[in-house]
């Protein structure tokens, strides 16, 4: 006879509805703790650092990068791409695992939507910026104006206008749409009248009632379906502003499917780097388990894989095509000036994920955290080298050249480090970095599941 094996709690300490209240709101409640302090310090720090390379810029132009006449684009757009990948896992969470019905989600996802509005506002900030010229910003929006001037539709920059403004909404509105009854929850619990205006405002009226809890399911759902396509959408819209050239090494059909898969994997990684130090700094062990972490890490093996699988066929079609020039492109990224930063990409990417076949490995904290941190390592390197290493040497022999970042420009990186972990921060003792809701939806389910067990 078949035994299933028994599946761990998704929440422990046999928690009852009201002590999942008092814990998840502990954080938001009282003084901040000394960790909390130190991390807005710190971020604090590193944003008045991006403060002043953003300053230079402005004051001194482009001309204050590393850029030149051949590698027009290189850490601003690696940036840039880098920061849209962080923000996948959110949506990837929110929406296609709701669509799923997968319960692991609920501890996680208010803290990976939340990462992801902040991501976007991170990635948004480079192409603004890379314009030189940002009171002009509003030239790349089309809306009708006195001007008669219409923005260029076949420009990658309008493309990226819409995939982020698109993203950023639905995702807004989703996040939102999910804290309303935990807000309506905070309200309630609130003693100062301030606050307890403040989140009355915020909650829309919430009651809880049976009407209420319908509508806000059905919303939740529509949304989810909006939002599902967009996971796929916005990471292959970003990946035409590399395809849609003819830059050997560029110009490929297996960017899009390769770019989605590498921007879920970076982003399930912050995620994980994220909550591993937030479960502890806040006391939330409980709630955010090895069960939670051990699924982000499968979810990590299979899109690395997906991503090592593209880089070798990167490769195999560079070779195959007999182009001469795109089989270069490869051979200088792998053997070039720029192999280093390659080797880096294919170790942290392709090497380090697969660790997490072994189940010793995905339940191993400080193993995770290292490996989610090599892992964004590598995603940021593989930004780089598709960029810089395909620029560097072209067509012309006589226009090679090297690319080095400027201080303005490790500032500006810098800087965007300090305002998602500033926002962050601020979030966590605004909101529940918790859905306290969907995570009693999970309690009770979770003890029906273990009457009927024991029933049987």
């Amino acid at each position: 006879m078949y035994v299933s094996p028994i599946r761990e709690p998704l929440i422990k300490g046999g928690k009852d509805y009201s002590q999942v209240t008092k814990d998840i709101m502990a954080p938001m409640a009282g003084k901040p703790s000394i960790y909390w302090y130190v991390g807005i310090a710190i971020s604090g720090g590193a944003l008045l650092f991006g403060a002043w390379a953003t300053f230079v810029t402005v004051y001194y132009g482009i001309g204050s990068w590393g850029l030149n006449k051949t590698v027009g684009w290189a850490w601003d757009i690696t940036n840039f791409v880098w920061w849209v990948g962080i923000g996948h896992a959110g949506t990837f969470i929110s929406a296609i695992l709701l669509l799923f019905r997968q319960k692991w989600r609920t501890s996680i996802n208010r803290s990976a939507e939340a990462m992801t509005l902040i991501a976007i506002a991170c990635a948004g900030f480079f192409p603004l910026i890379h314009m030189g010229r940002i009171a002009l910003g509003f030239f790349i929006f089309p809306y009708p104006n006195t001007r008669e001037l219409w923005v260029n539709f076949n420009s990658p920059l309008l493309w990226d206008v819409f995939a982020l403004t698109t993203y950023f909404l639905v995702s807004l509105i989703f996040w939102y749409v999910g804290l309303i009854p935990d807000i309506g929850t905070v309200r309630d619990k609130a003693k100062n009248k301030i606050r307890k205006a403040i989140y009355g405002f915020l909650s829309f009226g919430w009651t809880g009632s049976a009407k209420h809890w319908s509508r806000h399911e059905t919303v939740s759902l529509i949304l989810a379906g909006l939002a599902a396509p967009l996971v796929l959408s916005v990471h292959t819209i970003v990946s035409f502003d590399f395809a849609t050239s003819v830059i050997p090494g560029w110009h490929t059909t297996i960017f899009p499917p390769y770019f989605v898969s590498g921007a879920v994997f970076s982003g399930f990684a912050m995620v994980l780097t994220l909550l591993i130090v937030t479960r502890k700094a806040l006391n939330l062990e409980q709630y955010i388990t090895k069960v939670h972490i051990e699924s982000m890490t499968k979810i990590i093996i299979l899109t690395g894989s997906i991503v090592g699988i593209a880089y070798i066929t990167e490769f195999f079609m560079a070779w195959y095509s007999g182009v001469e020039y795109e089989q270069y492109a490869f051979m200088n990224r792998a053997f070039g000036p720029y192999a280093w930063a390659y080797w880096i990409m294919m170790t942290c990417n392709v090497i380090t994920p697969q660790l997490f076949w072994f189940k010793k490995i995905r339940t191993n904290l400080v193993a995770v955290f290292i490996i989610s941190i090599f892992v964004n390592i590598g995603m940021w390197f593989e930004r780089f080298v598709i960029i810089v290493t395909s620029l560097h040497r072209d067509y012309l022999p006589s226009s090679w050249t090297m690319y080095t970042p400027t201080v303005a420009e490790v500032g500006l990186y810098v800087g965007t480090f300090g305002l998602f972990f500033t926002l962050f921060m601020v979030f966590i003792r605004v909101f529940p970095v918790i859905a306290i809701a969907e995570v009693k939806s999970v309690l009770k389910s979770s003890s029906d599941e273990k009457k009927h067990t024991h029933h049987e």
